[in-house]
């Protein structure tokens, strides 16, 4: 009797030993798919790479007192040349299910080309402007954020499902024939559900990263745009401010003529007039860059940035546009458009997912106990699966079909929307590429020869104080319109080298996904 029950004891203890093994099997066994998704060797890279702190505020620099003027208007600024660098942008890599590697985002914007006109002497530069800007840009950190969120549903939505243990007992009112069960069960996931929900999130999460490249581009084209506005401003004050003091010799001129008894009311009416214009000209001026510096400011993410003169150079020549051949570079290789053809990507992703759907899982639970009523020990297997019978998902798969339809739709759209506004682009670039010529091949250089016909004749006393303003006030027009032009060839160029990507503070796509499909994956409905 001593040796049968020894030999249900030993039963009992070989029952439980296989059970314990076999659930540890169940818990710590992959799925019945080939691959999961596989981790990447390299640590991950934030997303939005960490700028050069820049200098928050510029040294203040006082303007040089002016020589003194002789009555005729000094004549145009010399020109230098400079070069300006373009920066490197930071490379984000994308590891899909096979582990290859997405393209490296684009290369980063480049300065609009310089031309021969000095450089302003200290304060703050674009690419101060560019790192602050780039740095505290909220839809670029908003970018970032979606961006991450992407990241996260693309890691959810690949995780094996979590083992479920538990406890049975039967019979229990009825004292010696009670039995106890311990069980574990687990899920197996089918079709390969798991890699294939890897692909989507992969795909919108490239997209992702596609877009956040695209709004560093929109912020910087802007900040670009700003600056060549800005510092055709500056130019502009300072011309206005030696035309100012001319004009102001101009007045005292007219009335020691008068007094004289050379001159007349009209001339000192006439001066009088020509200093008030100017003045207006420079309160006007003053405005627009204090609007702009907002702009930037804003722009930037510091709204409270203190204004700081500005240093850099504008354009004073351009040369021939291939506009077609440029359209199809600056669509082959802009992040909006790449972003466009990752969402097709995922759209076809889906369709392959939503295909095998209707594939069922199967689930295993194993169980291992003691029967109390025959003294042994007892082992519980159970494996089920649902039937595809009314739920086949062919919702889902038409919808799947739908989407990337749409997707192609929205990647031609962008394709046309990036022409249309490279079209309008060319308009400026062209316009202000003619006015650049004209004025500096003929229009300034004859505006400055008719001031010194002008000067000459006067002192001949072949003309009168009258004359002499207009030529002054025609030179001066000449050259603020010289630097318009300038300006506008800046911001051209800045909109190309940005693939026509504009608008740093609209609001910014989030397309992160979700983690519905895992929801999909373990609920076979």
């Amino acid at each position: 009797m001593q040796k049968l029950k020894y030999d249900g004891y030993r039963f009992q203890v070989k029952t439980f030993g296989i059970a314990f093994l076999t659930g540890s099997l169940l818990v710590t066994g992959c799925s019945m798919n080939r691959s999961l998704t596989q981790k990447e060797a390299e640590p991950k890279k934030p997303l939005v790479a960490a700028l050069e702190k820049a200098e928050a505020k510029a040294q203040d620099r006082e303007t040089d007192e002016l020589d003194a003027l002789e009555e005729e208007f000094i004549s145009t600024v010399s020109l230098d040349s400079t070069d300006e660098s373009s920066d490197k942008s930071e490379s984000i890599k994308l590891i899909d299910a096979e582990g290859n590697l997405y393209p490296t985002p684009l290369e980063p914007i480049q300065a609009p080309a310089v031309g021969d006109q000095a450089v302003l002497a200290g304060g703050m530069t674009l690419d101060q402007l560019e790192a602050i800007a780039l740095e505290n840009n909220p839809a670029i950190q908003e970018l970032a954020a979606t961006t991450q969120k992407a990241a996260g549903f693309r890691e959810q939505v690949t995780t094996r499902p979590n083992p479920t243990v538990g406890y049975q007992a039967q019979q229990l009112a009825d004292r010696g024939t009670d039995q106890h069960l311990a069980f574990v069960e687990r899920e197996f996931v089918t079709g390969n559900k798991l890699e294939l929900n890897n692909r989507v999130l992969n795909a919108t999460l490239a997209a992702q990263l596609q877009e956040l490249e695209a709004q560093r581009f929109r912020v910087r084209t802007d900040i670009q745009i700003r600056f060549y506005q800005a510092l055709a401003l500056q130019r502009q004050l300072d011309l206005i401010r030696e035309f100012s003091e001319v004009a102001e010799k101009g007045v005292d001129f007219a009335q020691q003529r008068m007094e004289a008894g050379e001159g007349t009311r009209v001339d000192i009416l006439q001066s009088k007039i020509l200093l008030n214009e100017v003045q207006l000209t420079r309160r006007q001026t003053q405005a627009r860059l204090s609007a702009v510096w907002r702009e930037i400011a804003a722009l930037s993410g510091v709204p409270e940035m203190e204004y700081s003169r500005l240093e850099g150079t504008l354009p004073s020549e351009s040369g021939i546009v291939d506009w077609e051949g440029l359209a199809s570079n600056i669509v082959t290789a802009s992040p909006e458009y790449a972003a466009a053809h990752d969402r097709i990507s995922r759209a076809y992703a889906a369709l392959e997912r939503q295909e095998v759907q209707p594939i069922p899982n199967m689930t295993a639970q194993l169980g291992a106990g003691v029967d109390y009523g025959t003294n042994s020990g007892m082992l519980n297997l159970q494996i089920g699966v649902p039937l595809p019978i009314s739920n086949k998902n062919l919702g889902n798969i038409d919808a799947a079909n739908a989407e990337i339809c749409r997707a192609q739709m929205e990647a031609l759209r962008i394709k046309n929307s990036i022409e249309e506004r490279l079209a309008v682009v060319s308009k400026e670039y062209d316009t202000a590429t003619a006015a650049i010529d004209l004025y500096s091949n003929d229009i300034l250089p004859s505006a400055k020869e008719s001031l010194d016909l002008a000067n000459q004749a006067y002192q001949a006393g072949e003309v009168g104080f009258v004359q002499i303003l207009l030529a002054r006030k025609t030179f001066f027009d000449t050259n603020l319109k010289y630097v318009d032009a300038q300006a506008q060839l800046a911001g051209a160029q800045s909109k190309i080298d940005g693939f026509v990507l504009t608008g740093g503070l609209n609001s910014v796509r989030d397309d992160s996904g979700d983690s519905s499909l895992r929801d999909q994956t373990f609920s076979q409905q």
